[in-house]
Parts: structure tokens; C-alpha cells; sequence
């Protein structure tokens, strides 16, 4: 067994994880955000022709909620501060945004930090040898959650409308300095980790200690401290806003015309807020009538990203290169990898399967190429050298002979 193949399993295996648990992190989520805005007062009605039970308010329940799901009935209910008596088994839930957290750390190692001269360093965006761009990458993520951290803990922290603006300044100065540190693909994946393991470290220093606050306070019958519960609720609007736009820099490495573009980073600006307008939009559904503007901006935000990022038929050639021309571009420039046996190192199959040796080949995968070409998102970090005189032929060939 090959390095290159046991690293493809490493990758799958990793993705598989991360994509299943990302699932279950940010559903529970979502659905305990829905839960908390849709819950009403109790009901003081006798259960099933028993007698009357205490009314619910005089056992400190704040709200209720009942709901149907595959074939049963469901009763949630939430205490102001906790239930007279603790029960035996208590549910947590962390281990999924723990879990979310770690495979995608993996996942970045095995994918970028173990080829940083393939995804991490692109000589005409910044000159960065391979070893200290995986440094500015992991000291990128964690000093996000530094300063981020610190923000909150400040005099800042007790303004959330200020704080709220203060971060998304920062976010957008991150946005720009990734995407003129690292290729698109790295920079739009690091935005993305930086926000994600912000989320998490939300959940494991400031969430769950409050919540062993909350079980230790009440299983003493001691009253709970304000703060917890207050630095947490903080904690958690800030992840929900999070959340959309670190799914989508976790897809959108599969779309070069996005990454790839010009002023990358003010469409990764853009979206980001879109979707952090779209989250909005819906937990304020979630309590009842709602305000279209959020996602009235949002989506004239994604509309200018689309007329922004669109294709543009821009060559320099003075004519398009006969296919033999082109061939012999891309045998020297891209076949390295796009082959039935690639030679470039960690490679044991074609990138996604895109083989570009054979004439036919170049033909099938014509409008890939100049979509790939023209974003710059090929080849990685220009290993190979290709020329902006080359890129013009590529760009300027048709594979029916047309201009």
C-alpha cells in the first residue's frame, strides 16, 4: 500500500467524521434554538384523569412544548433555574462540536498542512516558504480565538451591538489578509476554521462550565450565578450567527470560480454575511412574524457576489491555439497530476478524477479548464509554472475551433 493511497483513506475517513458530526452538532443546535423560541407558557390541567399536579409555574417551569415526531408525542419543558429535585440521568450535549472540532483539525493536516507547497503557498499572492505558512495557518485559527475571547471578557463584551460590530470588522480584516496570505482554497478553509474553532472553544471554556455551574449550584441548593448563564447565552447567538458562514467555506472549496476570483475576499465577505442574514431572518422566524429585510439584503448580497464572480471571456491570444498547441501545455503544466498515474508526489489518482492526457479528454473537460485557468485555481499555487501567455492560449482555445 502506497503513502499517497493510505492518505486518501485518511481523507475519506476523516471527512466521513467530520461530516457526521458536524450534523449532529449543528442540529442539536438548531433545534434547541428552535425549541427555545417556540415554548409557552405551562398548562395547569390534570395529566391523564390523575389528580391535578402543583402548577407548573410553582415547580419553576418557564415554558413548554409539545410536539409529535415519528409516531409518539413529545413533552419538553424548560425550568427558569432548575427542577426541584436533579434527575438521575442528565443528557449533555458537547461531544459532537468536541468531535466536529478534532476531525477537522485532521482533516486540515492531512489535507493542507501535510502539502503545504500544493494548497498553502502561491508565490504571486505572498512567498511564503511551505513550513511557515502552516505556521501562520495554525497560529491564524488559534490566535482568532484569543482575540475573539478577549473581546468578549473586555468592557466591550457587556455592549453586544458593539461587540457584534467590532467582530465583524475583524472578521472582514480577516478575510482580507487570508485571501493575500494564502490561495483562495487555503484562505476561504482557514476563515472558516478560525470561526469554527471559535464555536467550539465557546462550548468547552464558557458553555459547559456553565452548565456544571448551573447542576453543581442546584444539586447543593445553592442559587446560581447570574453571570454563567449570561456569558453563555452570549456565547451561543454568536455561534448560531457563526454557524452558516463556516458551512460555507467548508463547501466551497469544490467551486474555483468562487474562491479564485478576483476580490476573493470581498465575496467571501459578502457571503459570509448573507448567510449570517439568513440565520437571522430565521431565529427571528422561530418567535413569529419576521422582518424580510435580512433576507431581502441577503440575498442582493449573494445576487452581486454571482454578477462579481461571473465569467469573463478575457485572453490575450491573438488567436486560438490549435489543439496540438494545447496539448503540449498541458502535458508540461497540469499532467503532472490530471493522469491515469499521476507524478507528482501524494497523488495516487487524478485529482476528482480529471485525466487530461488524451486529446478526447481535452475536449470533455474543455470548459472545467478555462473555469479552473481563469480563477487561477489551477495549478495549485502555479507549482508547475505556467505562464499568464500560456494561461491566454488555454483560455482562447475552443475545442470545436471556434474563435
Amino acid at each position: 500500500m502506497t503513502a499517497s493511497y493510505a492518505m486518501d483513506w485518511l481523507n475519506l475517513l476523516g471527512r466521513a467524521v467530520h461530516v457526521v458530526t458536524g450534523i449532529a452538532w449543528i442540529g442539536a443546535s438548531f433545534y434547541f434554538i428552535w425549541l427555545d423560541n417556540h415554548l409557552q407558557a405551562p398548562a395547569d390541567a390534570a395529566a391523564r384523569g390523575r389528580e391535578a399536579p402543583a402548577e407548573s409555574n410553582a415547580r419553576g417551569v418557564d415554558g413548554e412544548l409539545w410536539a409529535v415526531h415519528g409516531g409518539g408525542f413529545y413533552h419538553a419543558q424548560k425550568y427558569r433555574a432548575a427542577p426541584p429535585v436533579l434527575p438521575a440521568r442528565l443528557h449533555w450535549f458537547k461531544w459532537e462540536a468536541y468531535a466536529t472540532l478534532l476531525s477537522g483539525l485532521f482533516l486540515l493536516a492531512v489535507m493542507y498542512y501535510s502539502q503545504p507547497e500544493l494548497y498553502m503557498v502561491d508565490r504571486a499572492i505572498a512567498d511564503l516558504p511551505p513550513g511557515v505558512a502552516v505556521a501562520i495557518g495554525i497560529a491564524w485559527i488559534a490566535g482568532g480565538w484569543l482575540v475573539y475571547d478577549a473581546l468578549c471578557r473586555s468592557p466591550l463584551g457587556r455592549n453586544d451591538r458593539a461587540l457584534a460590530l467590532v467582530l465583524a470588522g475583524l472578521c472582514a480584516v480577516a478575510a482580507y489578509a487570508l485571501c493575500h496570505l494564502f490561495p483562495g482554497r487555503a484562505a476561504f478553509l482557514h476563515f472558516g476554521a478560525m470561526l469554527g474553532t471559535i464555536m467550539v472553544l465557546n462550548v468547552f471554556f464558557i458553555i459547559i462550565p456553565g452548565q456544571r455551574a448551573l447542576v453543581q449550584a442546584a444539586s447543593e441548593g445553592r442559587p446560581v450565578d447570574p453571570a454563567f448563564g449570561l456569558r453563555g447565552k452570549q456565547r451561543s447567538v454568536h455561534n448560531t450567527y457563526f454557524t452558516l458562514p463556516v458551512v460555507f467555506t467548508m463547501l466551497v472549496n469544490h467551486y474555483a470560480w468562487i474562491y479564485g476570483a478576483a476580490w476573493n475576499w470581498v465575496w467571501l465577505i459578502t457571503i459570509s454575511a448573507a448567510a449570517a442574514l439568513i440565520r437571522a431572518f430565521f431565529v427571528a422566524r422561530h418567535r413569529g412574524r419576521a422582518s424580510p429585510w435580512p433576507l431581502l439584503v441577503a440575498a442582493a448580497l449573494l445576487a452581486g457576489t454571482a454578477y462579481g464572480v461571473r465569467p469573463r471571456e478575457t485572453s490575450h491570444a491573438s488567436s486560438a491555439p490549435a489543439l496540438a498547441r494545447v496539448q503540449a501545455i498541458v502535458a508540461e503544466r497540469c499532467a503532472s497530476c490530471h493522469a491515469a498515474t499521476p507524478r507528482f508526489a501524494g497523488l495516487a489518482a487524478a485529482p476528482k478524477g480529471v485525466e487530461l492526457e488524451h486529446a478526447e479528454q481535452l475536449k470533455t473537460y474543455a470548459a472545467r479548464i478555462r473555469e479552473q485557468v481563469a480563477s487561477r485555481a489551477m495549478p495549485p499555487g502555479n507549482l508547475t509554472g505556467l505562464t499568464d501567455a500560456e494561461r491566454a492560449e488555454l483560455l482562447a482555445w475552443r475545442p470545436d475551433g471556434r474563435p
